[in-house]
């Protein structure tokens, strides 16, 4: 079995080459890449606009409920633009992306359950006039809030088992139950044997379950 390496160097000077010879729009993603590496006036913007739609699904695949997720997008660009030189294979772009887009979104995450308001269903408040204390009134809506915030919860408890597992692990597991890839897409991105993506993907979901079986315990 072959195992997929890193761009060498004369593969990247030649399609450096190439693509310098090219419109942004004719390019490939990975000529495109190596634009933005090579400080190509208006590559890396063009390479954002291209994969403005890919950020987005990334996006909603990860937080579905989420209606304004406008910051998530800014940031995901930012960061773009500022570690693309640190992408070593143009190859593993859209993993890349999905990694950048995945610690956002727990990010995001961590930041919504430390300001969830918290509202006592005792305390009074006072009439519209002032003249008197009346009973809080909460509407009632299709989604409880008690079962929104279990969810937050559960999804942050995974967010803290994925951190706590090694980095291969990780982006492993992410690609294939997030991102639907199989293990051959997997192991092209990931530059290792299929076999051993199929172990790391395996062994991470046994770290992660152990690491959620406390939480889903009491949640039970």
């Amino acid at each position: 079995m072959n195992k997929v390496k890193h761009f060498p160097s004369a593969k990247r000077t030649v399609l450096s080459v190439v693509a310098a010879a090219k419109s942004f729009s004719d390019m490939t993603d990975e000529e495109l890449i190596l634009s933005c590496q090579s400080h190509r006036p208006g590559a890396i913007d063009y390479l954002l606009k291209r994969h403005k739609n890919t950020i987005v699904a990334m996006i909603r695949k990860r937080a579905p409920e989420w209606a304004d997720t406008q910051d998530i997008i800014q940031e995901a660009y930012i960061r773009m633009w500022k570690s693309i030189d640190q992408l070593r294979s143009p190859a593993a772009f859209k993993a890349w992306l999905g990694q950048i887009v995945t610690n956002l979104y727990y990010d995001e995450l961590r930041r919504r359950v430390r300001n969830q308001d918290v509202v006592s269903l005792d305390e009074p408040v006072e009439s519209e006039d002032g003249t008197k204390k009346v009973e809080r009134a909460i509407a009632d809506t299709t989604t409880q809030p008690d079962k929104t915030f279990q969810r937050m919860e559960l999804v942050k408890a995974l967010g803290d088992a994925l951190e706590k597992i090694p980095q291969q692990f990780r982006q492993s597991v992410l690609l294939r139950e997030v991102d639907g890839l199989s293990y051959e897409e997997i192991a092209v991105i990931t530059n290792t044997e299929l076999g051993t993506v199929k172990s790391r993907i395996s062994r991470a979901r046994v770290k992660i379950q152990a690491q959620l079986a406390p939480y889903l315990k009491e949640s039970a």
